[in-house]
């Protein structure tokens, strides 16, 4: 198996409020869309898929957790000014965000929660990882 991820799939309790978030809001361009599901090209070869939570019970077989989710999702910027303009972004769309910090790791970051509570971090991160994940 190729070390690669092709789709991260959310599931979303109102994808027509996903879709305002994501495309209205913070500007993303979907490649794919219907009632259940908007599909964000979000990398080379990688797409972010906003699901209902029906959808994603009846193809999963069970539906998701509840709570808090153990993941988060990295979106990573050249600049502190940057970094603190997409977090200002994102609580103008009315999310929940923690300013951005300087972190022992020696980069730069803060999070916000989308409409469905998935944490993103908005992310400077020098060396090597932060050079391999910028465009």
């Amino acid at each position: 198996m190729e070390q690669r991820v092709s789709f991260i799939t959310l599931a979303v309790a109102d994808v027509a409020r996903s879709r305002a978030f994501y495309v209205d809001g913070l500007g993303w361009t979907p490649i794919f869309e219907d009632d259940e599901v908007v599909m964000l090209p979000v990398g080379a070869h990688l797409i972010l898929s906003l699901w209902s939570v029906e959808g994603f019970t009846a193809e999963i077989g069970e539906a998701p957790a509840e709570g808090l989710a153990p993941i988060t999702l990295a979106h990573n910027v050249a600049s502190e000014a940057e970094a603190d303009a997409v977090l200002a972004l994102a609580e103008t769309l009315g999310a929940v965000a923690q300013p951005a910090q300087h972190r022992e790791w020696g980069g730069y970051s803060g999070y916000f929660r989308d409409p469905d509570g998935f944490r993103w971090e908005i992310a400077v991160n020098p060396g090597e990882s932060g050079a391999y994940v910028l465009p």
